[in-house]
């Protein structure tokens, strides 16, 4: 497949770097107009996924390497986050709304949830001992679909008449 735009990014396996995933997020979607609540979806679905590579992947061992894959086509968005932590050995089990491995964490189990409900598509593809990635679509809304709250927030009737 070929796309419009392709950005990879790395980063230790550090919960501050959660942020910067998010930012990075944030700022690969806006060339593609995407609406508020888009957006926060997008950075929500890319917030968990770092999360879960951190804590789940890495163990939160700070010396691993999470990689983050941003691609658009058209008016998809396709973001990839990767690490080769431990792997999940029943992806399916993980994917379910409040399991988690690390109950000792207080962790809610509900990483995945939220990325299947912000984003229009989650596949996760693990090995136990070599890693996982998760691979998250989301069709951004066209321009003519766009609300009149949307416009006013993203400034596209410029500024308010007196």
């Amino acid at each position: 497949m070929t796309y419009d735009n392709e950005v990879s990014v790395s980063m230790s396996a550090r919960s501050q770097n959660e942020a910067f995933a998010r930012v990075a997020a944030a700022a690969f979607a806006a060339p593609l107009d995407p609406l508020l609540c888009e957006l926060t979806d997008i950075k929500t679905a890319v917030s968990e996924a770092v999360t879960n590579a951190i804590i789940h992947g890495y163990e939160n061992n700070n010396s691993g390497i999470v990689y983050i894959m941003f691609r658009s086509s058209g008016d998809e968005i396709i973001i990839s986050v990767s690490d080769k932590g431990v792997g999940i050995e029943d992806v399916e089990q993980a994917m379910t709304p409040l399991y988690t491995s690390k109950p000792e964490l207080e962790r809610s189990g509900m990483g995945f949830t939220v990325m299947q409900t912000f984003m229009d598509h989650v596949e996760v593809t693990s090995a136990a001992g070599r890693g996982t990635t998760v691979e998250m679509r989301k069709r951004l809304a066209r321009q003519g679909q766009k609300t009149d709250f949307d416009r006013l927030l993203s400034g596209l009737d410029g500024p308010a008449e007196r």
